[in-house]
């Protein structure tokens, strides 16, 4: 299952060492938190206060910077050059071939072997009237994991006054290649235990299913009366034991939502995320077109994170905003091509309230 390849698709970070790694935080007046890594752009902390004020941390990962250079399933990182998979590592453009690393189950996933999570990012921070932000910035060169064109990209992480977590994406290449990306943070609003009882809606009426490679078969199945509906606000638990064969392939929630964006590259609300214990709220707005919802369908032992405790299986939820799995491979998915003279553009904003 999808669990058991996740825990460890972390490769060697070669010849980065604790040394080469920087901290930066961005903090506003109400006392939110988001602390960032130059590598891998890993979003290491975000503390966001409760219904009583009091500030927690709602994002698993490391206490030490240094663990990240480890194995671990991406913990809060900058995915690319193409998030989540693609079928056989390959794909073609104007009828040329390109063979990507195979990292799982024989496909390439979040960029193959060592994607832009693994990489030193350029970082800038500056200081506007009602938000501060950071300008992270990488090179990607030609055939890097095999993908093709020199590839120039910033992210900028941006906290506003009003507790709203912004990443804006943006690139240019010099050939066509594919891209795809997002940030694969892993929340819990509660900061401990698991999030069967965070309370979820998303803005779509269709996923991506998949086949048993955990590879989308080209097909929109809807999700209305069964688990995958989340149009109405219910608890993540209610229905991820459910008997449904795509549950089964995955042993939790691991599926691209089709969003029901109304318009193309515009801002519109993709889900919202509630735990009525703390009263924290998290909504997500973007421009892409869908959003992958995974669960944390396994369980490490071995693998500790902060303040030395292991992580329960379900112990977050992630919110992958994205262009669909394996696009490059269906004529049927919104394209990933991105070509000479055109600007690769994308956004997502993480707004953390109290209800």
């Amino acid at each position: 299952m999808k669990g058991k390849q996740k825990a460890n698709l972390r490769a060697d970070s070669g010849e980065i060492r604790r040394s080469d790694l920087k901290s930066f935080r961005l903090r506003n007046d109400n006392g939110m938190e988001v602390e960032f890594l130059n590598y891998g752009g890993i979003i290491k902390s975000i503390l966001v206060p409760d219904k009583n004020g009091v500030l927690e941390d709602v994002v698993l990962g490391f206490s030490d910077s240094g663990d990240y250079l480890g194995d671990h399933p991406y913990f809060g990182t900058l995915v690319g050059r193409y998030c989540n998979r693609i079928a056989g590592g390959q794909f073609a453009i104007d009828g040329q071939s390109f063979q990507l690393p195979t990292n799982s189950a024989g496909n390439c996933l979040h960029g193959g072997v060592a994607g832009f999570s693994h990489k030193l990012w350029q970082v800038s921070l500056f200081d506007g009237k009602d938000e501060i932000g950071a300008e992270l910035f990488y090179i990607s060169p030609d055939g890097e994991e095999g993908f093709p064109g020199n590839l120039r990209l910033t992210a900028c992480y941006i906290l506003s006054k009003d507790n709203v977590l912004s990443i804006h994406y943006a690139a240019v290449t010099d050939a066509p290649t594919v891209i795809n990306l997002t940030n694969h943070s892993y929340f819990n609003l509660a900061g401990r235990g698991d999030i069967l009882d965070h309370e979820l809606t998303i803005n779509a009426n269709a996923i991506t299913p998949v086949n048993s490679n955990l590879i989308p078969t080209g097909d929109f199945q809807q999700v209305a009366d069964g688990p995958f509906d989340f149009r109405s606000s219910i608890p993540i638990g209610l229905r991820i034991n459910s008997d449904n064969e795509q549950m089964q392939l995955t042993g939790g929630y691991d599926h691209n939502f089709v969003l029901d964006c109304q318009t193309p590259d515009e801002l519109e609300l993709a889900a919202m995320l509630h735990d009525s214990a703390s009263g924290r709220t998290l909504e997500v707005l973007t421009t892409e077109p869908g959003m992958q919802l995974y669960t944390t369908n396994f369980e490490n032992p071995k693998l500790i994170g902060k303040g030395g405790q292991s992580y329960p299986k379900h112990a977050a939820v992630c919110l992958e905003t994205q262009h669909f799995p394996n696009s490059p491979n269906q004529a049927r998915f919104p394209s990933t091509v991105l070509r000479p003279g055109e600007i690769y553009k994308s956004r997502t904003d993480y707004s953390f309230g109290i209800r």
